[in-house]
Formats: structure tokens, sequence, C-alpha cells
């Protein structure tokens, strides 16, 4: 995915305010052995790319005034209630240097397991991304998390997760990711009681 911004030379707030009623939105790339360049970017292009989910997580080629370099998206600020991206800030990667970045959890199969198909259960997902680490080259647009096997009363956890090659994930704790259980009011099926014994005549 591409990024087109230019070299911004006039800072601070008042100038920051004139580029947005422009049309263009401030930011910074950073990181490597290069000095930190304040930026401008299209704001319309930038706002639409936020939507998507890649973006987020992918390396982004960063064309500045037609030079292009890796980079991945680190930050940004949005207006608290207007459709408005104040900032951006945008990180040089190293292909040699490992990065640790958060990407999203895929959840499939759900209507495929048990919790499902047999008890009407409920799946909750716990957590919804993951912090890893990996070269750029071995970097995921998601982690997919397979639900065909999860039952009532259990859960999926950290270390169930088949990881692409190349990444490894940055917490040491085997963290709960989806849970699945009976909701509220409903109970689960029995099986039928064993006929009670005739009482003894006396």
């Amino acid at each position: 995915m591409k990024v087109i911004a230019f070299v911004r030379k006039e800072l601070g707030t008042g100038a920051s305010r004139r580029l947005r009623i422009a049309g263009q939105t401030p930011g910074i790339v950073y990181g490597g052995a290069d000095a930190p360049v304040n930026l401008s970017l299209d704001h319309n292009a930038l706002y639409h790319a936020l939507k998507k989910e890649a973006f987020h997580s992918s390396i982004l080629d960063l064309e500045i005034d037609g030079a292009v370099q890796k980079v991945l998206l680190r930050d940004f600020q949005v207006h608290a209630y207007k459709q408005l991206v104040l900032h951006a800030d945008f990180q040089r990667v190293d292909a040699s240097q490992a990065i640790h970045v958060k990407v999203p959890l895929h959840f499939v199969n759900a209507e495929l397991s048990p919790a499902v198909k047999l008890s009407a259960g409920i799946i909750s997902h716990v957590i919804t991304d993951l912090d890893i680490s990996c070269l750029p080259k071995d970097l995921p647009e998601f982690v997919e998390v397979d639900l065909a096997a999860l039952e009532v009363g259990h859960s999926i956890h950290l270390i169930d997760l088949k990881l692409p090659n190349g990444v490894t994930v940055v917490s040491q704790e085997n963290l709960t990711i989806a849970t699945a259980a009976i909701p509220a009011g409903k109970v689960e099926p029995e099986a039928p009681a064993a006929d009670a014994p005739a009482p003894e005549k006396k």
C-alpha cells in the first residue's frame, strides 16, 4: 500500500491549522539512521486508507517528494466528533531488523464449532489483536483463530494459535483468546435420567 507525502516546512499550531483547512494532514516519519521528517498528506486519501484494516498492520510504501521508503503506521489522531484526521506518525523499517507491531485476529469457523452447532452457545472474543515480533518480510496482515473445535465451557488460548512462519508473540502469558458459553437463561440439554426404582411393597 502506498502513501504519498510532501516535506512540511512550516511548523507550529497555526501552520497545522492552515494545512488542515487546505485539505492536508500534518504527519511525521522517524526511525532508522535518518532524521525525522515533518510531512503533509492528502487528508481524504489518508482518511479512507485508515478505514482499511491492512493499512494498520502492513509495511507501507511512503513516497516523499518522489523518494520511496518502507514504513509502518505507528499512531494517528482523529477529531473528537468531526471526520477529521489531525495527525499521523510513521516509522521507518529496516528489512534486517525485527519489528514489534499489533495485528488483528480473524476468527473463523465459529458456525462449525460444537459450541454453536450442538449447544447454541455464544463465542466471546476476549482479545481482538495480538502483539507480535517478526522481520518486515514476514509481517502478516492478520492472524487466524480457528474456532471449529471449540466446545461450550472451553477456551482457546495463545498456545493454541498457529502462527505464520517467522512470527513470534511478544506476550509471555498464555492469554485467553476466545471462550464459549451457554447464553444466560438457557440450559444445556441433559441426557434423560434413568427410571427411578419402584417403591417396595410392605
